[in-house]
C-alpha cells in the first residue's frame, strides 16, 4: 500500500517572504520580534538577488521578444521600469527590467508559417566604436548592448533600409530578478532548486549584522548550497559561472 502523502509540489510557491526571513533568523538563533528585523532582512534579500545577477546565474529569468524594426533607427531602448520611460515597441509589448541581451536574430515573416531567422553577431563597445558610418542603411548584421542604471539599449548595425523595415529583431534577454517588497506574504521570483541557497544566503548576510561569530560558518553553508543549485541547473546554458569558494577572514 502506498504511503499517504500531500500530493502537492508547491512549497516554493507558498514559501512566503516572512517565512524565509524567519527561517534565516532561526539559523542564527534569533526569533523575529520586530518590524525592523523584517525590514533589514528584506533589504538583505534584495541585495542577495542583485549579487546573483552579478554572478550571472539566474537563467530561469530568460525571456524572448520581437522588436519592431524602424527604418534608419539604430538604437532600441528597454527601461528598468515603466516609471523610468517607455520601452521600444515589441511583441509581446511592455518589456522592462532587461539585464542583458543574450542572442538576437533578424526575423522575416514573423506572423507567418514560413518565417526565417538570420543570426546577428553581438559585438563589443570597441568594435562598434570603430565603425565609421554607424547610421548606414542595409540589412542588420550586428548588435551592440549597453547597460545603464535605468535602461538597457540594443544598437544594430547597419540600420534597416526600406527592404528590411518590415522585419523584426527576435532576441533572448536576461531579466532582472523581481524585488522583494513589503508584502511579506508574497513568494519570491525563483525556482524551487534555489530555495535552499536563498535561505542560506540570507542567513549569511544577516549574520554579518546580528551574529558575526557565525558569519564564516554561514558563508560555508551558503556557497555549498549555491554550488549544488548551480550543478543541478547546469542544463540552462552551455556555459555558466560557478562561484569559487572564497572564505575571507571575517
Amino acid at each position: 500500500m502506498a504511503n499517504t502523502t500531500s500530493g502537492t509540489v508547491t512549497f516554493d510557491k507558498t514559501f512566503s517572504v516572512d517565512e524565509i526571513i524567519e527561517e534565516a533568523y532561526e539559523r542564527l538563533g534569533i526569533q523575529v520580534s520586530s518590524g525592523y528585523q523584517l525590514k533589514t532582512a528584506r533589504r538583505s534579500l534584495n541585495i542577495l538577488f542583485q549579487e546573483w545577477g552579478n554572478r550571472g546565474i539566474h537563467y530561469w529569468e530568460v525571456g524572448e521578444a520581437n522588436i519592431d524594426i524602424i527604418e534608419g533607427q539604430a538604437e532600441y531602448t528597454f527601461y528598468r521600469a515603466s516609471g523610468d520611460g517607455t520601452s521600444s515597441v515589441t511583441n509581446p509589448s511592455g518589456i522592462y527590467g532587461v539585464a542583458d541581451v543574450l542572442e538576437a536574430t533578424l526575423r522575416s515573416n514573423r506572423t507567418q508559417t514560413t518565417q526565417t531567422d538570420s543570426s546577428l553577431t553581438k559585438i563589443s563597445r570597441a568594435t562598434y566604436s570603430a565603425l565609421s558610418s554607424k547610421l548606414s542603411k542595409g540589412t542588420p548584421a550586428q548588435f551592440f548592448v549597453q547597460r545603464f542604471v535605468d535602461k538597457t539599449t540594443i544598437t544594430v548595425y547597419p540600420t534597416a533600409d526600406s527592404s528590411n523595415a518590415s522585419k523584426d529583431i527576435h532576441f533572448y534577454y536576461l531579466k532582472r530578478i523581481q524585488d522583494v517588497d513589503s508584502t511579506y506574504t508574497d513568494a519570491t521570483d525563483l525556482p524551487y532548486r534555489f530555495v535552499p541557497c536563498m535561505v542560506s544566503g540570507l542567513a549569511f548576510y544577516l549574520s554579518q549584522k546580528v551574529n558575526p561569530q557565525l558569519t564564516q560558518q554561514m558563508k560555508l553553508y551558503y556557497e555549498d548550497e549555491l554550488a549544488r543549485a548551480l550543478a543541478e541547473d547546469g542544463s540552462a546554458s552551455s556555459t555558466y559561472i560557478t562561484p569559487k569558494n572564497y572564505y575571507p577572514n571575517i
